[in-house]
C-alpha cells in the first residue's frame, strides 16, 4: 500500500530504493512490456519533484487510449535541468514555460522553515501539461538522471530509482512477476494487482462508511416523524379551516388527500435544498481532495441513488402524514363551526 501511495498517488514515504541493476533486469523481462523508472525525494513549495523517463509521457495511459500530451512547450531534455509541470501544479506555483526554479530536498515543505535546504541547481520549465485528472497534474517532472545525480544527495546512491511502473504483457503475467518478487525473496516488492490494494484500503475504513449509512437511514425516519409532528400539532389551529372547506363541499377523501400532499411537498422541498447542498459540499470537497492527492471526484456523475433516495424520502414525508390526514378525516364538521366565543 505504501508503494502504491507513493509511486501512483505521490503520498506518504518511499519505502526504499532499487538498484540501477534490478531496474535493468525487470526492463529486459520477456513478461514485462514496458517499465517506466520514477526517482522521488525533493519537492519545489510542497509539491513534490518526481525524476522520470520521456517515455512516461508517450508511452504511458492513464487511462485506455489516452495517453498525457502537453498544452505548452515541449518534454524535457532527458539530459538537461529542465522540467514538465502537471496542470494542476503549476496554476497553484503560477509557473509558465520559460520559468526556473530551485529544488527542495525532501518532501517537507515549510515556507518559514530556517533550515529550508535549497539544491543549487536551477531547472528551467519547458513545458506544461494538459490536465488529465489524475495525481500527475500535481508533480513537477525532471529528468531521472538529473534527480539522481542532484547537488547535494549522495553519490553512492546516483543510480538508483524509488520504483518501477511495470506494464504487463498479459494479466496471467502479473501473478508471475508476484511470484517472483513476493514469495520468493524478501528484498524487492512487487505491488500488484494496484486496483485490489486501494480496494484494501477502503476495505479498512469501510466501518466509517456503514456508520455514515446508518446515521443517514436514522436522520431520514427522524426528519419523518419530525414532519408527522409538526403536521399533526397544526391539525388543532386548522380544524376550523377543514371545517370550513368539508362545509364549502371538500369531501374526506380530497382532505385526506390534501394533507398527505403537504407532506410529501415538505419532502421534496428539502430534497431540493439536499441537493443545493450537495451542490455546494460536494464541490468544495471535490477542490480539497484534488488538492491534497490529485484525485479528481466527481460527485454529480449520474447514480440510481440520485433517484430512488429522493423519492424514498418523500415517499416516507407521505406516510409520515398519513395519521394527521386520518385526524382531518375523521374531524366533525358541525362541533368545529361553532362560533368560537
Amino acid at each position: 500500500l505504501q508503494l502504491v501511495l507513493n509511486s501512483i498517488f505521490h503520498l506518504d514515504v518511499s519505502p526504499g530504493n532499487l538498484p540501477q541493476t534490478d531496474y535493468d533486469t525487470i526492463r529486459r523481462n520477456p513478461w514485462v512490456q514496458l517499465a517506466i523508472p520514477i526517482a522521488v525525494g525533493d519537492n519545489f513549495k510542497g509539491y513534490r519533484i518526481v525524476g522520470t523517463i520521456p517515455e512516461y509521457f508517450t508511452q504511458v495511459e492513464y487511462a485506455p487510449g489516452q495517453h498525457f500530451e502537453l498544452r505548452d512547450g515541449r518534454l524535457f531534455d532527458p539530459m538537461r535541468k529542465e522540467a514538465v509541470v502537471g496542470s494542476f501544479a503549476a496554476r497553484r506555483l503560477n509557473l509558465k514555460v520559460g520559468d526556473t526554479f530551485h529544488p527542495y530536498h525532501g518532501l517537507a515543505y515549510a515556507a518559514n522553515d530556517p533550515n529550508l535546504d535549497i539544491h543549487p541547481d536551477l531547472y528551467h520549465v519547458t513545458g506544461i501539461l494538459k490536465p488529465s485528472n489524475t495525481p500527475a497534474d500535481r508533480v513537477i517532472w525532471i529528468p531521472l538522471h538529473g534527480l539522481q545525480t542532484m547537488t547535494g544527495h549522495d553519490p553512492k546512491a546516483a543510480h538508483d530509482i524509488s520504483a518501477v511502473l511495470v506494464k504487463m504483457r498479459s494479466p496471467q503475467f502479473g501473478f508471475m512477476m508476484s511470484t517472483l518478487y513476493n514469495r520468493q525473496g524478501n528484498r524487492l516488492t512487487f505491488a500488484w494487482p494496484i486496483s485490489a490494494i486501494v480496494a484494501n484500503l477502503f476495505q479498512r475504513i469501510s466501518w466509517f462508511d456503514r456508520v455514515l449509512a446508518l446515521l443517514a437511514y436514522l436522520i431520514a425516519v427522524i426528519s419523518a416523524g419530525g414532519v408527522l409532528v409538526a403536521i399533526y400539532n397544526s391539525m388543532a389551529a386548522r380544524r376550523r379551516d377543514i371545517a370550513i372547506l368539508r362545509a364549502l363541499g371538500a369531501r374526506r377523501g380530497t382532505v385526506f388527500a390534501a394533507i398527505v400532499l403537504e407532506a410529501a411537498a415538505i419532502g421534496l422541498i428539502g430534497m431540493i435544498a439536499a441537493f443545493a447542498v450537495y451542490l455546494i459540499t460536494g464541490t468544495a470537497i471535490g477542490q480539497i481532495v484534488r488538492a491534497q492527492t490529485g484525485v479528481v471526484l466527481t460527485p454529480f456523475t449520474f447514480s440510481p441513488v440520485m433517484v430512488w433516495a429522493p423519492l424514498a424520502m418523500i415517499a416516507l414525508c407521505a406516510a409520515g402524514g398519513l395519521i394527521p390526514a386520518w385526524k382531518a378525516y375523521r374531524e366533525d364538521v358541525a362541533s368545529n363551526l361553532a362560533p368560537l366565543s
